[in-house]
């Protein structure tokens, strides 16, 4: 699968599901749930225990399902090896452009964080395929006001998108939403009344965007 085919299918399906902090073990069955909610997009933070173990894990388990990717990359060489374990796409809290260099050229897609119009542009100027507005929790108004005079530039609004605001956020021009805690609370022991509760919750999600 080219980058080209990994972006169509994000632009496609929007929601990346956060996964962060929970147990190794236990992310087969949130992934499971995810998707019977309707997710296709999933991050791993290679901040959450075994990170590179599940990346691989989830990949050769799920792929003809799931979309895996990896988040919280700090730098080119964790996104070699994320890539290596079978991420298909690289999230970054930051603007690191050796990272956005080395995603592209692996042939991965690059979404790096970023927050004002001048991280944007040299963002989208150095390679990323999308831009991840983070922490969108400013409120979707800043988000809009970005899009005045960047209409072209795909943006990701991640940090604070809930189910009461994500409408607003795709008003405003979102091409996908990043969702943390407010779909998957990694604090959470997994039972099964909560992946009943996950899938729910993700069917809500899915079915906030036209």
């Amino acid at each position: 699968m080219n980058g080209s085919t990994i972006l169509q299918q994000i632009f496609e399906n929007k929601i990346v599901a956060i996964v962060r902090g929970v147990r190794p073990d236990a992310v087969p069955d949130v992934a499971a749930a995810l998707y019977a909610g309707g997710i296709r997009l999933l991050e791993i933070t290679l901040n959450s225990p075994d990170a590179l173990a599940v990346i691989r894990n989830l990949s050769a388990r799920m792929s003809d399902r799931l979309l895996v990717g990896a988040g919280t990359v700090l730098d080119a060489t964790e996104a070699q090896t994320a890539i290596d374990a079978g991420a298909r796409f690289i999230i970054s809290p930051s603007l690191d452009i050796p990272t956005i260099q080395a995603t592209r050229q692996l042939q991965a897609v690059s979404i790096p964080g970023a927050f004002t119009a001048t991280e944007i542009l040299s963002a989208y100027r150095n390679g990323a395929d999308i831009i991840k507005v983070f922490p969108a929790s400013v409120g979707a108004s800043y988000f809009r006001d970005l899009r005045g005079p960047l209409p072209h530039i795909p943006l990701m609004p991640t940090g604070g998108v809930n189910l009461e605001n994500i409408l607003d956020y795709h008003k405003a021009g979102a091409v996908a939403f990043g969702i943390g805690s407010a779909l998957v609370d990694g604090k959470q022991t997994v039972t099964d009344q909560y992946l009943r509760q996950l899938t729910e919750t993700a069917e809500k999600f899915s079915k906030a965007i036209p």
